[in-house]
């Protein structure tokens, strides 16, 4: 079988990895805020400022959001290819979709690094 390196398609394994991979990233993030609600006594609006304003959490925050995007991304991308059939449609759907994805990372940016 050729195949082309240089080729912009994505392929299976591409996305079995990269949904495994921004999983991972979800459930880690997931996991820790799950850590620091048992932990935390009253978690006040202080406390919760105090938790985000660190670098390491920003940071990480911005990691998980844009997991959750590209998560986003695949899994629509799989699931309006098995449904929707009209190509300009599906098109249409996933594009409307990715900017919707986008602008949610936009705005979590920014309120992110307001904090």
């Amino acid at each position: 079988m050729v195949t082309n390196q240089a080729s912009m398609k994505r392929n299976g394994i591409q996305d079995w990895v990269s949904l495994r991979a921004t999983a991972v990233i979800i459930a880690l993030y997931s996991f820790y805020l799950t850590f620091v609600f048992f932990t935390s006594p009253a978690l006040t609006y202080e406390i919760w400022q105090g938790i985000f304003a660190s670098l390491f959490m920003k940071v990480f925050t911005f990691a998980t959001l844009v997991s959750i995007m590209l998560h986003v991304r695949i899994g629509l991308w799989q699931v309006l290819t098995d449904y929707i059939k009209p190509t300009g449609l599906r098109a249409g759907i996933q594009y409307v979709l990715n900017l919707i994805a986008f602008a949610y990372v936009a705005v979590g940016l920014f309120v992110l690094w307001g904090v």
